[in-house]
């Protein structure tokens, strides 16, 4: 007999929480579409040159291959022909490089499907296009706590063909703000940067190298995890040799948060009175300006947004403004939702130029943190089932599944029951499943053309006429339990 057990790294769910994480997820597709979002769809597996246009380094160290088991068989056919032929095997596992580098893999995010698939349909599609997607994706991550090999992303990204203004860059905080209020989770800021404004400001520090820039973003990112003292340490040290000034410098600036809007716009002034003159900078700057004007015009109050100088995105296809969003009760938890520009999504694929800004959250991660601080306040342990029917008397079968019906055609998830038994177990069952309501149908309650509502929460019951019982429970089902 084999032991039953989950694969390490998945987040597999009891019903209960499942429906938390389901509500969740209608949460934030809700909150997408009330921005005028349309939903996409990709495979679940890409090609394998699609998906690793960038080949080498933790990418494609991560990366699951697909491969059948027609396909492999194949292959071992062929590595033995190729070996009776006297032509080696092609790897150690006699499958040559065919078994080695399968022609497909799962996905390990949504953004490069995203770039396949605005490429393959370019011409069909309308820009600037603005798509959603919430979809699974896998990468082959050493599992541990909160971190999965299999997990949700919720992706939103507005692509533009040829250009799009960054006016879009200031849509993201406000659908952020909007999905991340109607959770219910607690405050949260949102923390907004642009990479121009720290290209512009490393190059007047004299660090000019694209490359050796891109190294110190990747530290600068970490700053809020590790601490000032790590980061003087590291940019001192043997890998980057800057001195003791440019990395007080870069540590001033870097730990710099604005309090407020018209302190953010200041800020920005600060910074480029303090320039020797960088382009980018200054381009940084005044769109940085521009999106904090239009992020407060689209009604996210200036309370829950910052500037943090800090925040550059590991990523390096950032080329603008980007964004990370903290608890504010819960700095431990890290960034729950992210993103930024990006000036050309599907270089490598077309020969058009497609900038885009998005933003991702990754659902699965986000929920197994919220559940373990005791942040999720949709309730745990409701159903999505809102009223069972119990077989009062089995005599009377016919009339509770018409019951049932009737409460179905009104828009209420029902369940019947259909083997019967003594009527405490039944109400004990629907207790146990999270069921709020049980509509009780005896031989009175025909007689009368009545039904009997049962509220187990409230530890109440009250009865109302048959014509009546579905807007009698739409109404108790709107109120909230006090």
């Amino acid at each position: 007999m084999i032991t039953p057990r989950t694969p390490s790294g998945v987040l597999e769910l009891l019903p209960p929480d499942q429906v938390a994480f389901q509500r969740m997820l209608d949460a934030i597709r809700s909150g997408y579409e009330r921005f005028g979002f349309l939903p996409v769809q990709t495979p679940v597996f890409e090609r394998s040159d699609v998906l690793l246009t960038k080949t080498g380094g933790e990418t494609e160290r991560q990366v699951y291959f697909v491969q059948s088991t027609g396909a492999l068989e194949k292959g071992r056919e062929a590595a033995a022909a190729q070996a009776s032929a006297g032509h080696g095997t092609g790897g150690e596992d006699g499958g040559g490089d065919a078994a080695a580098y399968p022609d497909l893999a799962l996905r390990f995010d949504l953004t490069v499907p995203l770039a396949r698939y605005v490429a393959e349909h370019e011409h069909q599609l309308t820009f600037p296009f603005r798509r959603y997607q919430m979809q699974q994706v896998y990468r082959g991550e050493r599992p541990q706590r909160g971190r999965f090999r299999e997990f949700y992303q919720c992706d939103v990204d507005i692509i533009g063909k040829d250009e799009l203004s960054v006016r879009h860059d200031a849509e993201c905080p406000a659908i952020i703000h909007g999905i991340f209020t109607d959770l219910a989770i607690g405050p949260f800021t949102i923390q907004i940067n642009n990479r121009k404004l720290l290209r512009g400001f490393y190059e007047d520090l004299g660090i000019i190298d694209a490359d050796q820039q891109a190294a110190v973003l990747r530290e600068v990112d970490k700053l809020d995890k590790r601490g000032p003292d790590y980061l003087r340490e590291t940019l001192t040290g043997e890998g980057f040799g800057l001195s003791e000034d440019v990395v007080e410098a870069i540590l001033r600036f870097v730990q710099t948060r604005s309090n407020g809007h018209h302190d953010a716009l200041s800020k920005l002034s600060d910074v480029e009175a303090a320039s020797t003159g960088s382009e980018a900078l200054a381009q940084g700057a005044a769109e940085l300006r521009e999106v904090l004007t239009l992020v407060r015009a689209m009604g996210v109050p200036e309370s829950d947004y910052c500037l943090n100088f800090s925040i550059a995105r590991g990523l390096d296809y950032y080329t603008g403004t980007v964004y990370e969003t903290t608890l504010d009760e819960h700095p431990e938890i890290g960034s729950i939702c992210s993103g930024g520009r990006y000036d050309n999504l599907a270089g490598q694929y077309t020969k058009s130029r497609l900038p885009g800004v998005g933003i991702s959250i990754g659902l699965s991660r986000l929920f197994w943190q919220l559940r373990e601080a005791g942040l999720l306040t949709e309730s745990t342990g409701e159903s999505t089932v809102q009223v069972l029917v119990p077989q009062v008397d089995a005599a009377l079968l016919d009339e509770q599944l018409a019951l049932a019906s009737h409460l179905r055609s009104g828009g209420i998830n029902t369940e019947a029951v259909l083997d019967g038994g003594k009527l405490g177990k039944q109400l004990r069952y629907a207790d146990r499943a999270g069921i709020r309501f049980v509509a009780l149908l005896g031989a009175q309650e025909v007689a009368d053309q009545a039904v009997t509502i049962k509220d187990l929460r409230r530890q109440d019951q009250f009865t109302v006429p048959f014509a009546e019982v579905v807007s009698a429970l739409k109404v108790e089902l709107a109120q909230p339990l006090v």
